[in-house]
């Protein structure tokens, strides 16, 4: 990809712990383009949101980014000051948190937390600030007289569209939604995804889509990467991911779920738990879980590797790969 928006190379990020460190996101490295949909796959505790945390720089202790590099339009933004990070947010990279009534001070009315955001980052009085609420508001299909209302006078849907008109109060040239449509009815999830979906199509901006929903994320995203135990296993355009996967955890995933059209087929999921990090073992992390592994599957793994044009995965199961390419 030339001249990505975003490039994240070799991220590691760690867990302090009694037992020692963890390393919750161990080398993920992936571009993202101006303009472009990035779905970020993976169950629970994989390390999407790790990744999102990282590249906004909002970890605490006893988290920490232990290697890799974040560039942001070229430059790293794991460099910059506490200063330079303050006007970064929000500005240039935006967030949708994963439960929005929490994103949300429930004793502020709307006015008070959009200005906020606003007035914190611009010159604008807080008149201005106001009309720009409104008309954000309005982009949302939320009336501008609802500025004085409390976050709970709100239904889930619309709190979601509350959060996303703050994340783009500013005009950011990429926004993360970490799970936008968790705890939201199917119906009021295709109409927070539509109207993201046509956000992006007016402004341009580029998202980085988190979510364990691999069906929902294919609709969505234009490519799509995998993770598993911290790691990006596979990498591939969204209209490939589910008909010709690389790696067998891709296949249990799309196993996992019903398709709405065609014969009837048996659900096998994954069999097996998820990794302990403390317990890594050599070799390939999925192969306790993975029925086709191979002894060098035990003995060894494999980076993100190029198997064909703009599909990557870290599997020995498909033969050598074409090359070693960043993605």
């Amino acid at each position: 990809m030339t001249n990505p928006l975003v490039s994240i190379r070799n991220l590691c990020v760690d867990y302090i712990t009694d037992a020692g460190d963890v390393r919750a996101c161990s080398n993920v490295s992936f571009d993202i383009a101006a303009g472009e949909v990035f779905g970020l796959a993976g169950e629970s505790g994989c390390g999407k949101s790790t990744v999102a945390f990282s590249l906004m720089r909002l970890h605490k202790p006893p988290a920490y980014i232990s290697a890799g590099e974040i560039l942001f339009n070229g430059n790293d933004i794991l460099k910059y000051s506490d200063e330079r990070m303050q006007t970064f947010r929000w500005k240039e990279m935006s967030m949708v948190f994963q439960s929005a009534m929490n994103a949300l001070n429930p004793v502020l009315t709307m006015e008070e937390q959009f200005c906020d955001v606003i007035m914190c980052h611009t010159n604008m009085t807080r008149h201005q600030a106001r009309k720009r609420a409104e008309g954000l508001l309005e982009i949302v299909d939320i009336h501008p007289s609802r500025l004085n209302d409390y976050p709970h006078q709100f239904s889930g849907g619309m709190r979601q569209r509350l959060v996303i008109a703050i994340a783009l109060a500013l005009n950011p040239k990429m926004i993360i939604m970490d799970e936008p449509t968790t705890a939201l009815d199917v119906v009021v999830q295709r109409e927070i995804l539509q109207k993201i979906y046509a956000l992006k199509e007016e402004f341009g901006f580029a998202v980085l889509f988190i979510t364990h929903d691999l069906s929902l994320m294919v609709e969505f995203s234009d490519r799509i990467g995998v993770m598993y135990s911290g790691e990006l296993v596979e990498v591939a355009p969204s209209n490939k991911i589910l008909n010709a996967p690389y790696h067998p955890y891709t296949e249990g995933l799309a196993s996992s779920f019903p398709s709405l059209t065609g014969p009837k087929t048996k659900l096998t999921g994954i069999p097996g738990s998820p990794l302990n990090l403390l317990d890594i073992p050599s070799g390939c992390r999925f192969q306790a879980r993975c029925q086709h592994v191979k002894d060098i599957c035990r003995q060894k793994s494999i980076k993100l590797t190029q198997i064909e044009p703009s599909h990557f995965s870290n599997c020995h199961l498909y033969g050598e790969p074409i090359t070693q390419i960043k993605c």
